[in-house]
């Protein structure tokens, strides 16, 4: 049994307090273990010294799985040990086997608030009140001062965005580490800047829909509108933009209808299943 207060023992009785409810607060890593298990047992130490070393930033729940076989099947725990990141009452990352403390300090890093993500909390709050350039400067620093902390850039590039800044969008997206380059949250930040640029040289919108409604054929129009409606978040009226210029002209800047209409199902990601189905098939019926 563990000495420090930031390690619990816990059971079905206790999971959801200890587990799921401390998670709204901040991580909790739940190590799934057995007395049988040899790795369990180096990795038992590792993660009591890092509770320590953060000092109550994240708690470590241990779940005997000898003891409680329930809470082992209900997480599908296949192997010894496992450790799930639950944040928010749902398990957010895992990794099996006794890891080495480097791999699971950067586990932490991804998961554990930093004062640089209070400064993040800070400038979106300013966002939010209207006072965005305010938030960059917050972001700014926050960057400056913690530029390990990955949850800073997406939100800093999309307040640049909104402000037009796509030149400086533009800089730090280049800046960014090779190995961050393919994740998905830095190619969404890619394709709203694409975007971003578009709708930032196009006519305003009323002059847009004029042009569309005196000739249907204006694919140009139909482009330059759709990136407006992205910006706004009208997704389907922009992705009724696409699919028109696709039925009018596939050559159109080399199918530039498809390519926005596959950029537009990749912003909307798993926030509206159905409606990237509906028009992915719409798509899918003019391309074959």
């Amino acid at each position: 049994m563990s000495t420090s207060k930031y390690v619990f023992d816990v059971d079905e009785r206790n999971f959801p307090e200890i587990v799921l409810e401390n998670s709204r607060r901040m991580p909790v890593l739940v190590d799934f273990w057995a007395a049988w298990c040899a790795p369990c047992r180096m990795l038992a130490p590792v993660l009591e010294k890092l509770a320590e070393e953060f000092g109550g930033t994240f708690l470590v729940a241990k779940v005997d799985t000898d003891e409680q076989r329930q809470l082992a099947a209900e997480y599908s725990v296949q192997s010894l040990p496992t450790v799930k990141v639950f944040r928010n009452a749902a398990v957010v990352e895992e990794f099996l086997g006794a890891q080495p403390e480097g791999v699971i300090r950067q586990v932490l890093d991804r998961h554990v608030e930093r004062e640089s993500d209070r400064m993040r909390t800070h400038a979106m709050a300013l966002h939010e009140q209207a006072k965005t350039e305010e938030g960059i400067r917050h972001l700014r620093d926050a960057l400056a001062m913690d530029p390990a902390n990955e949850r800073i850039f997406p939100d800093l590039a999309r307040l640049l965005l909104a402000q037009g800044h796509f030149t400086e969008v533009e800089a730090l997206l280049q800046g960014l580490p090779v190995n961050r380059q393919p994740d998905a949250d830095i190619k969404e930040i890619r394709i709203q800047l694409e975007f971003a640029r578009i709708a930032g040289n196009a006519p305003p919108v009323t002059e847009l829909e004029d042009r569309v409604a005196k000739a249907p054929g204006d694919c140009e129009a139909h482009y330059q509108l759709g990136a407006r409606k992205v910006m706004t978040g009208d997704y389907e009226t922009a992705m009724n933009h696409f699919l028109e210029i696709m039925r009018r002209d596939r050559r159109f800047r080399e199918d530039a209808g498809r390519k926005a209409l596959v950029d537009t199902f990749a912003l909307i990601g798993e926030g509206d299943p159905s409606l990237v189905s509906r028009y992915r098939s719409l798509m899918s019926s003019m391309l074959y």
